[in-house]
């Protein structure tokens, strides 16, 4: 089926290639101060309703219109109660029984599964057909999965994207600009949110654990080396190492939903707070829809397929209690 898409020109090389900042193979062009270009109506299709998320990307685009332009018509959940939900909250205009009846319909596609493991099956058709996509966190199950897919991806030049929203925020990058200036690190630790217990049907560490982990990664580089989970009387702790030496000491709880990250260094302990405002609408959104319009991804394919990979091994240790070493495949 032929798609509305017609604007990706570049090779699969080209637009990972156009991805990338000078020494880096982690993010996009720096926006803080650009504007996404004006361009013709944009339609999105939205896979999954479960999450209140969807309802979220609907009051977004079609209720507060953050983005003129850009409308959510199309909307599949996983039952007819969410999907009823989200069109009525969201306004969306049309629920599918199929999601591939979107096919043809749509310019962009963002699919939000709670449990990671249905995300790429779900997104294979319109990878097909070439449809830019945003892939909620985690952006799989398992990193062979991925693998697989991110290099359907490259070879077909489909921008393909996925990242927290507690990490991907000009918040998490200023932060990351701090720690530059700073040469006394002696230990990290971060606090956050992690459901093993009641929400564990979602993929347990899957879940939420991403959150914890892709800041550190934005912020201290990606080349974690091994991590060890620990519990005790149903808390849990991690630790982790880093090609550089540095460790992290990772608290997680069920009750406080919210992340802080501290640093040890020679004069104590200090929390790292970012210097700049919330934006509105905030990054996460921004560079998506900036994906969607102009083939340009936030994120390299490598490092979307890092924070998995980080993710397995977490997994693996909560079973096995004992360092895991990181298995990083390459795309």
């Amino acid at each position: 089926m032929a798609s509305r898409r017609k604007f990706i020109t570049t090779t699969g090389i080209g637009i990972v290639g156009a991805t990338t900042l000078p020494g880096s193979n982690i993010f996009g062009r720096n926006i803080f101060t650009e504007e996404i270009p004006p361009k013709k109506n944009l339609v999105v299709g939205i896979i999954g309703a479960e999450n209140n998320h969807t309802v979220g990307y609907g009051k977004l685009f079609n209720i507060e219109k953050k983005f003129p332009g850009v409308e959510l018509k199309y909307v599949w959940g996983e039952t007819e109660a969410f999907a009823l939900r989200a069109q009525k909250e969201g306004a969306i205009p049309n629920i599918v029984k199929d999601p591939r009846e979107m096919l043809g319909k749509i310019d962009a596609l963002i699919i939000d599964h709670r449990h990671p493991k249905n995300h790429l099956p779900a997104a294979m058709p319109f990878l097909e057909e070439k449809i830019p996509m945003f892939i909620d966190k985690p952006f799989c199950y398992r990193a062979e999965e991925g693998v697989e897919f991110l290099r359907k991806a490259k070879e077909m030049g489909v921008p393909v994207s996925s990242y927290s929203s507690v990490a991907h925020t000009n918040e998490t990058f200023d932060i990351r600009d701090q720690v530059k200036e700073i040469n006394d690190i002696e230990k990290i630790v971060r606090y956050g949110v992690l459901y093993l217990g009641m929400n564990n049907k979602y993929g347990g560490i899957f879940y939420y654990g991403i959150h914890t982990i892709q800041p550190l990664m934005y912020i201290f580089g990606e080349d974690i080396k091994e991590i060890k989970m620990t519990e005790n009387s149903g808390n849990w702790t991690g630790n982790l190492t880093f090609g550089s030496g540095l460790t992290a000491t990772l608290i997680f709880t069920e009750k406080y939903h919210g992340w802080n990250t501290f640093i040890v260094v020679k004069d104590g302990v200090k929390e790292l707070n970012p210097r700049v405002p919330k934006a509105d609408p905030p990054r996460n959104y921004t560079d998506m829809v900036k994906m969607f319009r102009t083939g340009e991804m936030p994120r390299s394919f490598q490092s979307i397929l890092n924070g998995v990979s980080v993710l397995e091994a977490m997994e693996k240790s909560v079973f096995s209690r004992k360092w895991e070493e990181i298995k990083y495949l390459k795309i």
